[in-house]
């Protein structure tokens, strides 16, 4: 077995074990959206800064970065809510993305440390950097989906799903996003753009709409392929 790889469904425990534990401690979260930020400074212990990550890292595609030896997280300011409330979203899922790396990483790259030979230098572990050009590395994509159950918990989408007046098929939502490709004349190697039905549910969880329609794609809530067709005349 790889050393990176974790199964899907550890992530999703984990993820919810963060929540109950959260639960226990300070109250049962009872609807959404998940206090994400106090997860991350309460239950998870960890100092949340902002700073200016292209400088500091020179490169202008890190949004958040873990610095284990301080026990902190740092954002780039461009994702700072109270500047640009119109990316706190993109904030929010950060900040999950970051907690993924704390629960489920951390503890991997500490217990590593512990085994380094006697040549080892003392030196700190490294921050854990994350860029947006790395988004398909094992780590990053486990944060990711730690990120989704965190944030979007199935239970609470089911719940909201039917409070806004879906039942519990899928909605196929294709011609929509053709029509919405269209209108922003995105090609196909390009994200779809996010349909009515999970941007009403972004807004109830405060997360992005891109974020939204790829958990609700996950749980077969929206069907974004060609309806099919039965029979053959």
């Amino acid at each position: 077995m790889k050393r990176d790889f974790i199964p899907i469904q550890r992530i999703e425990r984990a993820a919810y074990k963060v929540l109950a534990d959260y639960g226990e401690s300070y109250g049962r979260i009872a609807i959404p959206p998940i206090p994400v930020e106090e997860i991350l400074e309460c239950q998870l212990d960890l100092a949340m800064d902002f700073d200016d990550l292209a400088v500091r890292f020179g490169s202008d595609d890190v949004l958040g970065a873990s610095f284990i030896d301080k026990g902190s997280v740092v954002f780039d300011m461009s994702l700072d809510p109270e500047e640009n409330p119109q990316r706190e979203g993109r904030y929010r899922f950060t900040v999950a993305h970051e907690a993924g790396h704390w629960v489920l990483h951390v503890p991997q790259i500490l217990a590593e440390r512990k085994q380094l030979t006697l040549f080892d230098l003392g030196e700190p572990p490294p921050p854990i950097v994350c860029r947006s050009s790395q988004s398909k590395e094992p780590r990053e994509w486990q944060a990711d989906s730690f990120a989704g159950f965190l944030l979007m918990p199935e239970h609470m989408i089911r719940e909201a799903w039917q409070e806004l007046g879906s039942d519990d098929g899928a909605l196929n939502v294709h011609e929509e996003i053709c029509e919405l490709r269209g209108v922003y004349g995105l090609t196909d190697d390009e994200l779809d753009p996010s349909c009515e039905a999970a941007k009403r549910m972004a807004r109830y969880f405060n997360v992005s709409a891109q974020a939204m329609q790829i958990r609700l794609v996950g749980l077969k809530l929206l069907d974004t392929e060609p309806p099919q067709h039965g029979g053959i005349f």
